[in-house]
């Protein structure tokens, strides 16, 4: 399917620099946005509720002066992601936020609920899902979503266990939509893979945390270069779903990364860990297991040039193996 008309002819890349919890703020999204692919950030990264006005208001300043002083560069849309659950008690008030604002992109996370989904049609914005199964899929579909973000095997923080080469392949079957591939996503030539398996974009997380503009702690963005793929373990345990976390991160907290129990879904907690003194996303940290391609943590700017290169060297070895 063709991308919606808000990201149309804006793209450096087909990327969408996926939410990361406390790690996203306006530099990172400001900074994505300026290299032309889109930056995106969690409405809980801003608090109290009041700070998600002020940083919208700054990104699409910001963005909108870039614009008028680079007329001839792509400068691509941000979305903000709207966690759908029970817990999030400002939900809809960060929507009424993101309305005012007229938030180009809006990524709903757990379940798509309706009213997000016609609260930002009622300005034109779109709505992107993430899901992990068929199941998921369907419903968020059903529920009039623009797009769906497939979370694959191998993605960093909250993922699902499917091989990209299942899930995809299959919501494609039936789906018209916009669809985003996530899994280990780390460098231009599984951009380009993303692609050739049918994909509409890129969902890219992990590779972010380890540029300049990222608000995360040094160790973090050095842990991501030092280690590899080996060093992923996805467990429950932390905020009651599924998700990949560095292991290295995992020991420092006291904790064995070889057997951790399993923790009550029931009891989802998006950032404190229950009992524990060590809390998911700021001391157990987040990672796909791409990080094996990490080798440096550079502005935003220069990955993305990197990417590109990467992208366009990956898609005239597939044009030349396909004429061979």
């Amino acid at each position: 399917m063709p991308l919606p008309a808000s990201l149309a002819n804006s793209l450096e890349l087909p990327v969408v620099g996926s939410p990361l919890f406390i790690v996203s703020g306006p530099e990172l999204v400001i900074a994505q946005c300026k290299a032309g692919i889109v930056g995106s950030f969690p409405a809980l990264n801003a608090r109290p509720v009041e700070k998600l006005d002020e940083w919208l208001t700054r990104i699409e300043s910001e963005l909108g002066e870039y614009k008028a002083q680079n007329p001839g560069r792509k400068v691509a849309p941000y979305a903000v992601n709207q966690i759908c659950h029970a817990s999030n008690d400002r939900l809809m008030k960060d929507m009424e936020i993101c309305v005012k604002h007229k938030v180009p992109v809006i990524i709903t996370s757990l379940r798509p609920p309706v009213e997000v989904v016609e609260a930002a049609h009622s300005y034109g914005g779109v709505v992107f899902h993430d899901v992990i199964n068929v199941k998921h899929a369907r419903k968020a579909a059903e529920n009039g979503v623009d797009g769906l973000i497939l979370v694959c095997a191998g993605a960093g923080g909250h993922a699902g266990t499917l091989s990209p080469f299942a899930l995809l392949r299959e919501v494609k079957q039936w789906f018209k939509g916009t669809v985003l591939l996530s899994g280990a996503i780390c460098d231009g030539w599984g951009i380009a893979s993303a692609l050739a398996l049918g994909a509409d974009m890129a969902y890219m997380g992990t590779r972010f945390i380890a540029t300049a503009e990222a608000n995360a702690d040094p160790a973090y963005k050095a842990a991501l270069v030092a280690h590899a793929a080996n060093d992923i373990v996805y467990s429950n345990l932390f905020t009651g779903v599924h998700g990949n976390y560095l292991g290295p991160s995992i020991a420092a907290a006291g904790l064995d990364p070889a057997n951790l129990p399993e923790s009550d879904k029931s009891k989802m907690n998006f950032g404190s860990g229950g009992n524990m003194k060590s809390k998911a996303w700021r001391d157990i940290w987040g990672s796909g297991q791409g990080i094996g391609q990490i080798a440096d943590a550079p502005p935003v700017a220069e990955l993305v040039a990197r990417l590109k290169a990467e992208f366009a060297d990956a898609s005239r070895d597939f044009q030349e193996r396909a004429r061979a």
